[in-house]
């Protein structure tokens, strides 16, 4: 710890991500990527931008991009947000709605960025224990406090939520602000971006990391009435007014103009995560039902953080979060059939030979 740091950089946990070792190739299952690559497109549109224009500055305000979010989920444009990434956008958007005069509300097993940004912004964060199913105990989050945060599907569990019960969160308290971060919406869930227009508390935030592959950019946006959208404007170009740059601002609006793509590679996930999941229950692990690019599975007799070890070994990453509550599971994102029958194969290897 250093002497120059302030006070504040002294008490912060900064979040962990994934691994990405460099040691060998491994077949990548730990930090919830697409398996498959963007959007044609969105390449094409990349690699257009790579000229004497990179002298000038990218657009601030995003706009053609924006343009393109509002006309996919058909939404007018002042409702449009975008950043780099939906962790810079949920950053922006602790920094504008919670105060620490409130408690700031989300669940125990959760993004675990959430309780960094509440400690960088020295905020009270009231941490609400998912149930015993891992599932989001919906009477707490309606009573009263300074603004919730919910991710639909939750990670690292993957259970979703419907549309009734978000719409019994946002409407038990109308003065506060709820975030529904949907990072993995696409990918079984339904999104909560119908209900912003009958709702001025409700921000829904979005990445095109998973959907649309584009992890390697940086982009991520949200969707609010024009008051929230406003508040995040007002954050952002207090800081930094060019947030994206002008290679991810043309491949972000392809990405988004040619969605049709990523809703195909996102039903392959789709599909590959209900085979995986009913291999591995026959193979005695308990899945937790997904609505995400992922699944969170333990077994009764094998060890998780054993079991992680040697598939690391074995050349598998997944992830495995030494928590309260949760150290018995694993999470694994899903990859492409021939990665994850692979892991298949090693998985059952190791269960077998440690009987």
């Amino acid at each position: 710890m250093s002497k120059y740091w302030n006070e504040r950089v002294q008490k912060l946990e900064p979040y962990v991500p994934g691994e990405q070792p460099k040691d060998q190739n491994y077949i990548k299952l730990n930090t919830n990527e697409n398996p498959y690559p963007p959007s044609p497109k969105a390449l094409e549109a990349m690699r257009d931008c790579l000229d004497a224009r990179l002298r000038l500055y990218p657009d601030p305000n995003a706009s053609d991009l924006r343009q393109a979010i509002a006309t996919y989920y058909d939404v007018p444009v002042d409702t449009v947000f975008v950043g780099n990434g939906s962790d810079e956008v949920l950053a922006f958007a602790f920094m504008t709605f919670f105060s620490p005069k409130r408690q700031v509300a989300f669940a125990d097993i959760t993004y675990s960025f959430y309780k960094v940004y509440a400690n960088l912004c020295s905020l009270d964060p009231r941490s609400i224990p998912l149930d015993d199913a891992f599932q989001i105990p919906v009477d707490a989050f309606c009573e009263t406090s300074g603004g919730v945060v919910l991710p639909n599907p939750n990670a690292p569990t993957g259970r979703g939520l419907p549309i009734d019960v978000l719409r019994k969160i946002i409407e038990a308290d109308p003065d506060r602000v709820v975030v529904i971060d949907e990072a993995y919406i696409n990918f079984g869930g339904t999104s909560a971006v119908s209900l912003v227009k009958d709702y001025p508390n409700l921000l829904v935030v979005q990445t095109l990391s998973k959907f649309a592959a584009l992890a390697g950019i940086r982009v991520g946006f949200a969707i609010g009435q024009p008051e929230l959208i406003d508040g995040l404007n007002r954050l952002k170009n207090s800081l930094n007014s060019y947030t994206l740059d002008r290679v991810a601002l043309a491949g972000a609006q392809a990405a988004v103009e040619d969605f049709a793509y990523s809703e195909e590679m996102a039903r392959r996930v789709i599909a590959t995560r209900e085979r995986v999941s009913a291999e591995l229950r026959e193979a005695g692990f308990d899945v937790l039902p997904s609505e995400s690019n992922f699944i969170f599975i333990s077994h009764p007799e094998h060890d998780a953080e054993q079991l992680f070890r040697n598939l690391k070994a074995r050349g598998i990453l997944v992830r495995y979060f030494n928590q309260p509550r949760i150290s018995d599971h694993l999470r694994v994102s899903i990859g492409t059939d021939a990665e994850m029958d692979a892991f298949l194969k090693v998985t059952k290897e190791l269960i077998r030979e440690d009987r």
